[in-house]
Protein backbone atom coordinates (compact mmCIF):
# COMPACT_ATOMS: atom_id res chain seq x y z
CA UNK A 1 0.00 0.00 0.00
CA UNK A 2 1.30 3.37 -0.38
CA UNK A 3 1.97 6.04 2.16
CA UNK A 4 0.45 8.56 3.64
CA UNK A 5 1.67 11.96 4.92
CA UNK A 6 2.27 12.25 8.76
CA UNK A 7 1.97 15.54 10.51
CA UNK A 8 2.50 17.39 7.33
CA UNK A 9 -0.16 19.61 5.86
CA UNK A 10 1.38 21.93 3.32
CA UNK A 11 3.86 21.08 0.67
CA UNK A 12 7.12 20.84 2.16
CA UNK A 13 9.28 23.07 -0.22
CA UNK A 14 6.90 26.06 -0.22
CA UNK A 15 7.02 27.35 3.17
CA UNK A 16 10.60 28.29 3.05
CA UNK A 17 10.06 29.74 -0.69
CA UNK A 18 7.41 31.76 0.48
CA UNK A 19 9.39 32.84 3.44
CA UNK A 20 12.17 34.03 2.14
CA UNK A 21 10.55 36.14 -0.93
CA UNK A 22 8.65 38.03 1.93
CA UNK A 23 11.67 39.86 3.21
CA UNK A 24 12.53 41.52 -0.22
CA UNK A 25 9.46 41.82 -2.44
CA UNK A 26 6.55 44.15 -1.33
CA UNK A 27 3.45 41.73 -2.82
CA UNK A 28 3.57 37.89 -2.17
CA UNK A 29 1.01 35.17 -4.55
CA UNK A 30 0.70 32.17 -3.70
CA UNK A 31 -1.38 30.85 -7.05
CA UNK A 32 -2.30 27.26 -6.83
CA UNK A 33 -5.45 24.93 -7.48
CA UNK A 34 -8.15 24.92 -4.56
CA UNK A 35 -7.58 22.43 -1.90
CA UNK A 36 -3.67 21.96 -2.73
CA UNK A 37 -3.23 23.78 1.03
CA UNK A 38 -2.71 27.79 0.62
CA UNK A 39 -4.78 28.94 3.24
CA UNK A 40 -2.70 26.66 5.74
CA UNK A 41 0.58 27.38 4.21
CA UNK A 42 0.00 31.07 4.75
CA UNK A 43 -1.51 30.38 8.36
CA UNK A 44 2.30 28.69 9.12
CA UNK A 45 3.91 31.04 7.33
CA UNK A 46 2.31 34.25 9.23
CA UNK A 47 3.14 32.50 12.64
CA UNK A 48 4.82 35.22 14.95
CA UNK A 49 4.03 38.27 12.56
CA UNK A 50 1.44 40.94 13.06
CA UNK A 51 -1.07 40.33 10.10
CA UNK A 52 -4.76 40.94 9.23
CA UNK A 53 -6.79 38.56 7.59
CA UNK A 54 -9.20 38.66 5.14
CA UNK A 55 -10.81 35.85 3.15
CA UNK A 56 -12.77 37.13 0.02
CA UNK A 57 -14.53 33.86 0.05
CA UNK A 58 -16.77 35.31 2.37
CA UNK A 59 -19.75 37.41 1.16
CA UNK A 60 -19.40 40.44 3.65
CA UNK A 61 -15.43 40.42 3.26
CA UNK A 62 -15.94 40.82 -0.76
CA UNK A 63 -19.00 43.43 -0.04
CA UNK A 64 -16.75 45.50 2.02
CA UNK A 65 -13.39 45.40 -1.01
CA UNK A 66 -16.00 45.72 -3.87
CA UNK A 67 -17.08 49.28 -1.83
CA UNK A 68 -14.26 50.53 -1.32
CA UNK A 69 -11.28 48.90 -2.34
CA UNK A 70 -8.83 51.78 -0.81
CA UNK A 71 -9.78 51.56 2.37
CA UNK A 72 -9.95 47.68 2.34
CA UNK A 73 -6.31 47.71 1.66
CA UNK A 74 -4.81 50.23 4.05
CA UNK A 75 -3.27 48.69 6.71
CA UNK A 76 0.49 49.52 8.06
CA UNK A 77 1.11 45.87 8.89
CA UNK A 78 1.05 42.72 6.92
CA UNK A 79 -2.07 42.08 4.89
CA UNK A 80 -3.14 38.38 4.07
CA UNK A 81 -6.18 38.11 1.35
CA UNK A 82 -7.32 35.21 0.76
CA UNK A 83 -8.62 34.12 -2.98
CA UNK A 84 -7.64 37.81 -4.17
CA UNK A 85 -9.23 36.53 -7.65
CA UNK A 86 -12.45 37.15 -6.31
CA UNK A 87 -12.20 40.55 -6.11
CA UNK A 88 -9.24 41.69 -8.92
CA UNK A 89 -9.92 45.10 -8.35
CA UNK A 90 -7.58 45.35 -5.39
CA UNK A 91 -4.09 45.10 -7.19
CA UNK A 92 -4.95 48.41 -8.26
CA UNK A 93 -5.37 49.64 -4.65
CA UNK A 94 -2.60 47.38 -3.58
CA UNK A 95 -0.19 49.35 -6.46
CA UNK A 96 -0.81 52.03 -5.26
CA UNK A 97 -0.02 51.07 -1.46
CA UNK A 98 3.07 49.59 -1.78
CA UNK A 99 4.22 52.24 -4.24
CA UNK A 100 3.66 54.94 -0.98
CA UNK A 101 5.24 52.52 0.86
CA UNK A 102 7.64 50.22 -0.22
CA UNK A 103 8.59 47.99 2.40
CA UNK A 104 8.88 44.00 1.87
CA UNK A 105 6.36 41.86 2.70
CA UNK A 106 3.54 44.14 2.93
CA UNK A 107 0.73 41.79 1.11
CA UNK A 108 0.61 37.91 1.30
CA UNK A 109 -1.84 36.82 -1.42
CA UNK A 110 -3.64 33.68 -2.20
CA UNK A 111 -5.53 32.79 -5.48
CA UNK A 112 -6.87 29.67 -6.82
CA UNK A 113 -6.86 30.70 -10.23
CA UNK A 114 -4.19 32.19 -12.79
CA UNK A 115 -3.96 36.11 -12.06
CA UNK A 116 -2.28 37.41 -14.99
CA UNK A 117 -5.67 35.35 -17.23
CA UNK A 118 -8.08 37.29 -15.35
CA UNK A 119 -10.05 39.23 -17.58
CA UNK A 120 -10.61 42.00 -15.24
CA UNK A 121 -7.00 42.24 -13.95
CA UNK A 122 -6.44 46.22 -14.09
CA UNK A 123 -2.94 45.78 -13.30
CA UNK A 124 -0.13 42.81 -12.98
CA UNK A 125 2.26 44.41 -10.59
CA UNK A 126 5.05 43.83 -12.57
CA UNK A 127 8.25 44.69 -10.01
CA UNK A 128 6.14 44.22 -7.36
CA UNK A 129 5.15 40.98 -7.00
CA UNK A 130 6.66 37.55 -6.78
CA UNK A 131 4.30 34.44 -7.29
CA UNK A 132 4.43 31.18 -5.91
CA UNK A 133 3.03 28.05 -7.51
CA UNK A 134 1.56 26.02 -5.03
CA UNK A 135 0.45 22.21 -6.65
CA UNK A 136 -0.60 19.31 -4.90
CA UNK A 137 1.81 17.10 -2.81
CA UNK A 138 4.64 15.40 -4.91
CA UNK A 139 5.09 11.69 -4.58
CA UNK A 140 8.51 12.43 -2.35
CA UNK A 141 6.18 15.11 -0.08
CA UNK A 142 3.71 12.32 0.47
CA UNK A 143 6.21 9.81 1.29
CA UNK A 144 9.12 12.00 2.71
CA UNK A 145 11.60 11.06 0.22
CA UNK A 146 14.37 13.32 -0.98
CA UNK A 147 12.21 14.62 -4.59
CA UNK A 148 15.19 15.30 -5.90
CA UNK A 149 15.49 13.49 -9.54
CA UNK A 150 15.97 17.01 -11.84
CA UNK A 151 19.08 17.79 -10.16
CA UNK A 152 20.45 14.40 -9.89
CA UNK A 153 20.29 13.46 -13.70
CA UNK A 154 21.61 16.71 -14.90
CA UNK A 155 24.76 16.65 -12.56
CA UNK A 156 25.51 12.82 -12.84
CA UNK A 157 23.98 11.74 -16.18
CA UNK A 158 23.29 8.39 -17.17
CA UNK A 159 26.06 7.84 -14.38
CA UNK A 160 22.63 7.86 -12.22
CA UNK A 161 21.48 4.59 -11.06
CA UNK A 162 18.16 3.45 -8.94
CA UNK A 163 16.60 0.76 -7.90
CA UNK A 164 12.61 0.33 -7.07
CA UNK A 165 10.21 -1.81 -4.60
CA UNK A 166 7.06 0.14 -6.11
CA UNK A 167 5.48 -2.42 -8.03
CA UNK A 168 3.43 -1.70 -11.12
CA UNK A 169 -0.07 -2.02 -9.30
CA UNK A 170 1.44 0.13 -6.54
CA UNK A 171 1.79 2.90 -9.42
CA UNK A 172 -2.09 2.27 -10.50
CA UNK A 173 -2.86 3.19 -6.66
CA UNK A 174 -0.52 6.28 -6.65
CA UNK A 175 -2.27 7.31 -10.18
CA UNK A 176 -6.21 6.83 -8.58
CA UNK A 177 -4.66 8.51 -4.89
CA UNK A 178 -3.41 11.95 -6.41
CA UNK A 179 -1.38 14.35 -4.14
CA UNK A 180 -4.87 16.55 -2.96
CA UNK A 181 -3.84 16.79 1.15
CA UNK A 182 -7.78 15.82 1.29
CA UNK A 183 -7.91 12.80 -1.16
CA UNK A 184 -4.37 11.48 0.39
CA UNK A 185 -5.99 11.39 3.54
CA UNK A 186 -8.85 9.38 3.13
CA UNK A 187 -8.01 5.84 2.88
CA UNK A 188 -11.43 4.98 2.22
CA UNK A 189 -11.49 4.66 -2.06
CA UNK A 190 -15.55 5.85 -2.01
CA UNK A 191 -15.12 8.67 0.12
CA UNK A 192 -12.29 9.73 -2.25
CA UNK A 193 -14.42 9.58 -4.91
CA UNK A 194 -16.89 12.02 -3.51
CA UNK A 195 -13.87 14.16 -2.92
CA UNK A 196 -13.17 14.46 -6.33
CA UNK A 197 -16.77 14.57 -7.52
CA UNK A 198 -17.57 17.68 -5.33
CA UNK A 199 -13.96 19.01 -6.19
CA UNK A 200 -14.48 19.34 -9.76
CA UNK A 201 -18.36 20.44 -9.47
CA UNK A 202 -17.27 22.98 -7.51
CA UNK A 203 -14.95 24.32 -9.55
CA UNK A 204 -16.91 24.50 -13.36
CA UNK A 205 -19.93 25.80 -11.40
CA UNK A 206 -18.06 28.22 -9.48
CA UNK A 207 -14.20 29.38 -10.26
CA UNK A 208 -14.63 28.55 -13.66
CA UNK A 209 -18.17 30.76 -13.97
CA UNK A 210 -16.48 33.38 -12.36
CA UNK A 211 -13.86 33.52 -14.95
CA UNK A 212 -16.16 33.98 -17.70
CA UNK A 213 -19.81 33.12 -17.80
CA UNK A 214 -20.38 29.26 -19.55
CA UNK A 215 -22.83 29.14 -22.11
CA UNK A 216 -23.61 25.38 -21.58
CA UNK A 217 -21.88 23.52 -18.40
CA UNK A 218 -22.53 19.83 -19.88
CA UNK A 219 -20.11 20.80 -22.63
CA UNK A 220 -17.33 22.03 -20.14
CA UNK A 221 -17.52 17.96 -18.33
CA UNK A 222 -17.92 16.53 -21.30
CA UNK A 223 -14.66 18.49 -22.59
CA UNK A 224 -12.69 17.69 -19.27
CA UNK A 225 -13.61 13.80 -19.78
CA UNK A 226 -12.17 13.97 -23.27
CA UNK A 227 -9.07 15.47 -21.76
CA UNK A 228 -8.55 12.95 -18.69
CA UNK A 229 -8.71 10.16 -21.73
CA UNK A 230 -6.33 12.25 -23.44
CA UNK A 231 -3.70 12.74 -20.57
CA UNK A 232 -0.15 12.79 -21.26
CA UNK A 233 -1.82 13.13 -25.37
CA UNK A 234 -1.18 16.67 -27.93
CA UNK A 235 -4.01 19.10 -27.65
CA UNK A 236 -5.59 19.75 -30.52
CA UNK A 237 -8.21 21.71 -30.16
CA UNK A 238 -10.16 21.37 -33.27
CA UNK A 239 -10.76 17.45 -33.34
CA UNK A 240 -11.66 18.03 -29.49
CA UNK A 241 -13.87 20.39 -30.49
CA UNK A 242 -15.46 18.48 -33.33
CA UNK A 243 -16.08 15.46 -31.10
CA UNK A 244 -17.73 17.91 -28.82
CA UNK A 245 -19.83 20.16 -31.57
CA UNK A 246 -18.42 22.75 -30.16
CA UNK A 247 -16.60 25.98 -32.05
CA UNK A 248 -12.61 26.31 -32.17
CA UNK A 249 -12.85 29.19 -30.73
CA UNK A 250 -15.20 28.09 -27.96
CA UNK A 251 -12.63 24.89 -27.30
CA UNK A 252 -10.15 27.07 -27.06
CA UNK A 253 -11.74 29.61 -24.69
CA UNK A 254 -12.80 26.04 -22.21
CA UNK A 255 -9.35 25.01 -22.11
CA UNK A 256 -8.01 28.27 -21.71
CA UNK A 257 -10.31 28.72 -18.51
CA UNK A 258 -9.34 25.20 -17.05
CA UNK A 259 -6.01 26.01 -17.16
CA UNK A 260 -6.47 29.49 -15.58
CA UNK A 261 -7.93 27.29 -12.32
CA UNK A 262 -5.17 24.97 -11.96
CA UNK A 263 -7.41 21.48 -13.64
CA UNK A 264 -5.09 21.16 -16.65
CA UNK A 265 -1.42 21.94 -17.98
CA UNK A 266 -0.13 22.65 -21.22
CA UNK A 267 3.16 20.91 -21.51
CA UNK A 268 4.38 23.20 -24.48
CA UNK A 269 6.50 21.40 -27.81
CA UNK A 270 10.32 22.01 -28.09
CA UNK A 271 12.23 22.85 -30.46
CA UNK A 272 15.86 24.47 -30.96
CA UNK A 273 14.14 26.83 -33.09
CA UNK A 274 12.31 29.34 -30.31
CA UNK A 275 10.00 30.51 -32.84
CA UNK A 276 8.41 27.28 -33.36
CA UNK A 277 8.37 25.98 -30.07
CA UNK A 278 5.08 28.56 -29.52
CA UNK A 279 3.46 27.75 -32.73
CA UNK A 280 3.89 23.53 -31.87
CA UNK A 281 1.18 22.00 -30.74
CA UNK A 282 1.15 21.22 -26.96
CA UNK A 283 0.63 17.95 -24.68
CA UNK A 284 -2.06 18.13 -21.64
CA UNK A 285 -1.54 17.00 -18.12
CA UNK A 286 -4.15 16.48 -15.10
CA UNK A 287 -2.88 18.51 -12.39
CA UNK A 288 -4.21 15.69 -10.32
CA UNK A 289 -3.92 12.27 -11.88
CA UNK A 290 -6.60 11.53 -9.19
CA UNK A 291 -9.10 13.42 -10.79
CA UNK A 292 -8.19 12.46 -13.88
CA UNK A 293 -8.86 8.84 -12.97
CA UNK A 294 -11.84 9.68 -11.34
CA UNK A 295 -13.40 11.39 -14.46
CA UNK A 296 -12.61 7.90 -16.06
CA UNK A 297 -14.67 5.85 -13.77
CA UNK A 298 -10.82 3.61 -12.95
CA UNK A 299 -10.02 2.04 -9.48
CA UNK A 300 -6.34 0.74 -8.40
CA UNK A 301 -6.96 -2.98 -10.19
CA UNK A 302 -9.07 -1.31 -12.82
CA UNK A 303 -6.47 0.60 -13.86
CA UNK A 304 -4.06 -2.05 -14.70
CA UNK A 305 -5.98 -4.43 -16.79
CA UNK A 306 -5.81 -4.05 -20.49
CA UNK A 307 -7.30 -0.76 -21.84
CA UNK A 308 -7.48 0.44 -18.14
CA UNK A 309 -5.77 3.75 -19.17
CA UNK A 310 -2.81 2.96 -16.97
CA UNK A 311 -0.39 4.45 -20.24
CA UNK A 312 -1.67 7.99 -20.84
CA UNK A 313 -2.58 8.80 -17.08
CA UNK A 314 1.15 7.89 -16.14
CA UNK A 315 2.39 9.76 -18.18
CA UNK A 316 0.67 12.25 -17.20
CA UNK A 317 1.99 11.05 -13.54
CA UNK A 318 5.13 11.78 -14.36
CA UNK A 319 4.85 15.13 -16.44
CA UNK A 320 2.89 16.56 -13.32
CA UNK A 321 5.60 14.55 -11.36
CA UNK A 322 8.31 16.76 -13.14
CA UNK A 323 6.57 19.90 -13.04
CA UNK A 324 6.43 20.48 -9.61
CA UNK A 325 9.98 19.20 -9.18
CA UNK A 326 10.71 22.58 -11.68
CA UNK A 327 9.34 24.54 -9.23
CA UNK A 328 12.30 24.10 -6.36
CA UNK A 329 15.13 22.54 -8.47
CA UNK A 330 18.80 24.01 -8.11
CA UNK A 331 19.18 24.73 -11.79
CA UNK A 332 16.69 26.88 -13.84
CA UNK A 333 15.04 24.10 -15.86
CA UNK A 334 12.03 24.54 -18.61
CA UNK A 335 9.57 21.12 -19.22
CA UNK A 336 8.34 20.18 -23.01
CA UNK A 337 7.77 17.67 -24.70
CA UNK A 338 9.31 16.62 -29.00
CA UNK A 339 7.28 15.89 -31.66
CA UNK A 340 8.39 15.39 -35.22
CA UNK A 341 6.32 15.51 -38.29
CA UNK A 342 7.76 11.98 -39.29
CA UNK A 343 5.60 11.07 -35.63
CA UNK A 344 9.32 10.71 -33.88
CA UNK A 345 8.25 11.49 -30.18
CA UNK A 346 9.94 12.29 -26.71
CA UNK A 347 7.73 12.11 -23.31
CA UNK A 348 9.11 15.26 -22.10
CA UNK A 349 12.45 17.37 -22.91
CA UNK A 350 14.02 19.01 -19.78
CA UNK A 351 16.27 21.90 -21.34
CA UNK A 352 19.08 23.80 -18.77
CA UNK A 353 19.56 27.54 -19.83
CA UNK A 354 23.13 25.90 -21.00
CA UNK A 355 20.97 24.19 -24.06
CA UNK A 356 21.49 21.13 -22.06
CA UNK A 357 18.99 18.48 -21.99
CA UNK A 358 17.55 15.28 -20.69
CA UNK A 359 14.75 13.46 -22.97
CA UNK A 360 12.32 11.02 -20.95
CA UNK A 361 10.42 8.59 -22.14
CA UNK A 362 7.44 7.07 -20.17
CA UNK A 363 6.57 3.42 -20.05
CA UNK A 364 3.78 1.05 -18.58
CA UNK A 365 5.58 -1.89 -18.48
CA UNK A 366 7.56 -3.82 -16.58
CA UNK A 367 10.34 -4.25 -18.91
CA UNK A 368 11.78 -2.36 -21.56
CA UNK A 369 12.49 -2.67 -24.76
CA UNK A 370 15.40 -1.12 -27.62
CA UNK A 371 12.82 0.33 -29.67
CA UNK A 372 11.66 2.01 -26.90
CA UNK A 373 14.32 4.14 -27.27
CA UNK A 374 13.88 5.27 -31.09
CA UNK A 375 12.87 9.23 -30.41
CA UNK A 376 15.49 9.40 -27.66
CA UNK A 377 18.12 7.96 -29.93
CA UNK A 378 16.74 10.64 -32.44
CA UNK A 379 16.96 13.37 -30.22
CA UNK A 380 20.76 12.00 -29.38
CA UNK A 381 21.68 12.18 -32.90
CA UNK A 382 20.14 15.89 -33.22
CA UNK A 383 21.61 17.21 -30.18
CA UNK A 384 25.14 15.45 -30.05
CA UNK A 385 27.08 16.26 -26.70
CA UNK A 386 24.12 18.69 -25.77
CA UNK A 387 21.74 15.80 -24.64
CA UNK A 388 23.17 14.62 -21.44
CA UNK A 389 20.93 11.45 -20.80
CA UNK A 390 17.89 9.75 -22.25
CA UNK A 391 15.97 8.05 -19.62
CA UNK A 392 12.90 5.59 -20.28
CA UNK A 393 10.54 5.56 -17.37
CA UNK A 394 8.99 1.96 -16.41
CA UNK A 395 7.65 0.29 -13.94
CA UNK A 396 9.77 -2.54 -13.05
CA UNK A 397 12.68 -2.24 -10.47
CA UNK A 398 15.97 -2.10 -12.06
CA UNK A 399 18.64 0.79 -13.93
CA UNK A 400 19.31 -0.81 -17.25
CA UNK A 401 22.50 0.70 -19.56
CA UNK A 402 20.68 0.52 -23.39
CA UNK A 403 23.80 1.77 -24.96
CA UNK A 404 25.48 5.54 -25.19
CA UNK A 405 24.05 7.85 -22.56
CA UNK A 406 20.39 5.70 -22.41
CA UNK A 407 19.49 4.28 -19.54
CA UNK A 408 15.91 2.67 -18.24
CA UNK A 409 15.15 3.05 -14.64
CA UNK A 410 12.31 3.13 -12.82
CA UNK A 411 9.27 6.10 -12.41
CA UNK A 412 10.32 5.80 -8.37
CA UNK A 413 13.57 7.71 -9.19
CA UNK A 414 11.43 10.79 -9.52
CA UNK A 415 11.18 10.86 -6.04
CA UNK A 416 13.49 8.51 -4.29
CA UNK A 417 16.43 10.03 -5.72
CA UNK A 418 18.31 12.03 -3.50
Amino acid sequence: MVSTPLGRVVPRHAESAVAEALTDTRVVLINGARQSGKSTLVKQVAKGRTAEWRDLDREFMRQGAVSDPEGFVDFANMMIIDEIQRVPELLLAIKAQVDTDPRPGRYLLTGSARILGLRALPDTLVGRMETIELWPFSQGEIDSTPDGFIDAIFTHGADLRHTSEISRAEYGERIIRGGFPEAVSRANARRRQRFFNSYVGDLLSRDVNELSEIERLPDMHALIRLLAARSGQLLSRQPLGRELGLPTSTTHRYLSLLEEVYLIKRIPAWSRNLSNRAVGTAKVAFVDSGIAANLLSVDARGIVRPNGFFGPLLEGFVLMELARQLTWSESQIDLYHYRTKDGVEVDAVLENRRGQVVGIEVKASTTVRADDFKGLRHLADRLGDDLIAGIVLHTGTQTLPFGDRMRAMPVSALWEVG
